[in-house]
């Protein structure tokens, strides 16, 4: 599924990944076809343990077949439900990588919860750009702006970029309120203060978010304005107050299983999008801690 919107100075694409409910951004600046990427889906199969490359290749069509000049390949932190394609496209494109600062915070977490030797890097070096809070970039005529989202993760980001920001995780479509903060670095009272900064942007704001999965059995969606959020957010909408979204977070939380491939998905996604590095015979293998992690509560 691809849906088109223009919005907030800008022309964006959004490309649903079906198999993660992952919503995938190409946004453009009209006057000079400057392009950025966002988010992008490296297919994995996790019975096989296979990857592929369907959803980036998706992508490579729609900027070919626009002539778009793509300045960047961005992320917003590193994902639990999915492989990032940015070195894919980055060799496809030479566009740059991207990712906030905060990264080399998980990369610490993680090396230790996967137990990788002491050699692994932690200083953000797999990405060619790590973003201070606050920190500004062009894209073409547009100007983009990167604010911190903590909450769900540590390294989470929001992108604003004309009129827009693509909030992945920290936001869902107003019926589906916000996603979860219980993953290792995740908190729900820095996920609800993330939140109001979020809703403190311009009632105009385009709000477009990471996932959605169609509650309800209506078509996925991924598009709604910083107004229609505080109307009616579930969770936070209506001037919901920290303490009240906080216990109905948690709540929430305790009973979500762990995403299908985030054992898989850290140990790629803390190298920027790539595999473990192969041993001696030249295999590549992942690796899978053990009894680190509690079932949903009840189970």
């Amino acid at each position: 599924m691809i849906k088109y919107f223009t919005h907030g100075g800008a022309e964006i694409a959004a490309f649903h990944d079906q198999k993660t409910g992952s919503w995938q951004y190409v946004i453009v600046d009209p006057t000079t076809r400057a392009a950025a990427i966002i988010d992008p889906v490296w297919d994995f199969d996790e019975k096989a343990a296979s990857t592929s490359t369907g959803n980036a290749d998706r992508i490579l069509d729609h900027i070919r077949d626009r002539n778009l000049a793509v300045e960047w390949i961005l992320d917003t932190h590193p994902h639990a439900d999915h492989f990032s394609a940015a070195p894919y496209l980055t060799e496809k494109l030479g566009a740059p990588t991207a990712i906030g600062e905060k990264v080399t915070d998980v990369q610490i977490l993680w090396k230790n919860l996967y137990g990788l030797a002491d050699a692994f890097p932690v200083d953000g070096r797999y990405w060619d750009r790590l973003f201070k809070s606050e920190e500004r970039f062009k894209l073409g005529g547009l100007e983009g702006r990167v604010m911190f989202s903590p909450g769900h993760t540590m390294a989470s980001i929001t992108y604003v970029i004309g009129g827009n920001a693509f909030v992945h995780d920290t936001l869902m479509m107003p019926d589906a309120g916000t996603s979860r903060a219980d993953f290792p670095g995740g908190d729900s009272r820095a996920l609800y203060r993330s939140i109001q900064d979020l809703l403190a942007l311009p009632d105009r704001t385009g709000v477009f978010v990471g996932h959605d999965y169609g509650p309800g059995g209506r078509e996925p969606a991924c598009f709604s304005t910083v107004a229609e959020q505080k109307a009616s957010n579930i969770h936070v909408g209506r001037g919901r107050s920290e303490a009240e979204f906080v216990a109905l977070r948690d709540e929430r939380d305790a009973n979500l299983p762990l995403p299908n491939l985030m054992l898989y998905a850290l140990q790629v996604n803390i190298r920027g999008g790539r595999l473990p590095e192969p041993d001696a015979n030249g295999r590549v293998f992942f690796r899978i801690p053990a009894n680190q992690f509690k079932p949903p509560r009840g189970v």
